[in-house]
């Protein structure tokens, strides 16, 4: 019993020596970007469209991007396989929820679109900006 403990012991220690955080002091090396797959047009037009009627807020540190219309239309539908692969898909309060992350408690720091009853379509498109767009007083120190 007392090998099994030891060797359970040396076994945790060389998890830990063999983790993968970075070596050395932090460099300023941009990682190279890769051709943006066609889905970035839909987060493109609804973020050109929340800039171009102000429709945008935040929450926390988050800058959220409103967009409807046809716009939200084609980026729920883009969304339909993907989010019912993932189980992403909700229903409640009138309407049919697509997130683009699987959601966990609520749809706080998610990307999503909605489709309601009455056949309107909206989305909503987070961007995290941090303290950079908190007010002073609230912004961690």
């Amino acid at each position: 019993m007392r090998a099994l403990l030891i060797a359970l012991a040396a076994l945790s220690l060389t998890a830990c020596a063999t983790s993968q955080r970075p070596s050395g002091p932090p460099t300023l090396d941009v990682a190279a970007g890769q051709p943006a797959p066609v889905q970035v047009r839909l987060y493109a037009a609804c973020i050109a469209q929340s800039n171009a009627t102000q429709q945008y807020d935040r929450e926390d540190g988050l800058i959220r991007f409103h967009c409807g219309g046809d716009i939200a239309r084609t980026f729920y539908d883009a969304l339909g396989d993907y989010s019912v692969r993932i189980r992403s898909e909700r229903t409640g309060n009138g309407r049919i929820w697509r997130f683009t992350q699987v959601m966990q408690h609520n749809p706080s720091g998610l990307d999503y679109c909605w489709r309601d009853d009455a056949g309107g379509y909206a989305c909503t498109v987070v961007l995290n900006a941090g303290d950079f767009i908190r007010p002073e007083t609230e912004q961690h120190h």
